[in-house]
């Protein structure tokens, strides 16, 4: 029995040691990879502080060139989209634009077959009458307050 146990721990701790050793392989990757990251995060942050203006006393002539081109870069690359959401924004409007036409000229039409049959027909054409009192309109607005037979459609000329 005790060869049994001994062969036993000999077989295991043969099994274990590569374990252990990928282990350390792993945590040594690990390691290596996490000063890698560090040293990256600081060599943005220290572009950063730059585009942003900050610490410049120690950059060169050359160095202050370069992030001045990156900055020109980065306003055109801006601009650009900025024009092409204006672009996008003015072509939505247009749409809503016709489409709001297009209910306009519905409503129009609706109005003038109410206006036909509500129309007294002793009454010249190009004027409308009143029932609350008010004198006629001289200008034509898009908005129309009040009842519809208070409505000027069209106006006399001079």
């Amino acid at each position: 029995m005790p060869e049994i146990t001994e062969r036993y721990k000999r077989h295991t701790k043969d099994r274990v040691r590569p374990e252990n050793q990928a282990g350390a392989q792993n945590l040594q990757y690990m390691q290596h990879e996490a000063a890698s990251l560090m040293k990256k995060i600081e060599l943005l942050e220290t572009s950063r502080r730059k585009f942003l203006g900050e610490g410049l006393q120690t950059c060169s002539l050359q160095e202050l060139q370069q992030i001045e081109k990156q900055l020109e870069q980065s306003v055109s690359t801006i601009r650009a989209r900025k024009v092409q959401v204006f672009k996008e924004q003015v072509e939505r409007l247009k749409e809503k634009e016709k489409i709001l036409a297009a209910e306009n000229a519905l409503l129009r039409e609706k109005f003038g077959g109410l206006q036909q049959r509500q129309t007294p027909s002793g009454e010249k054409e190009g004027e409308a009458v009143c029932t609350d009192g008010s004198e006629k309109s001289d200008v034509e607005t898009e908005l129309f307050i009040g009842p519809p037979e208070c409505r000027v459609r069209r106006f006399l000329q001079n």
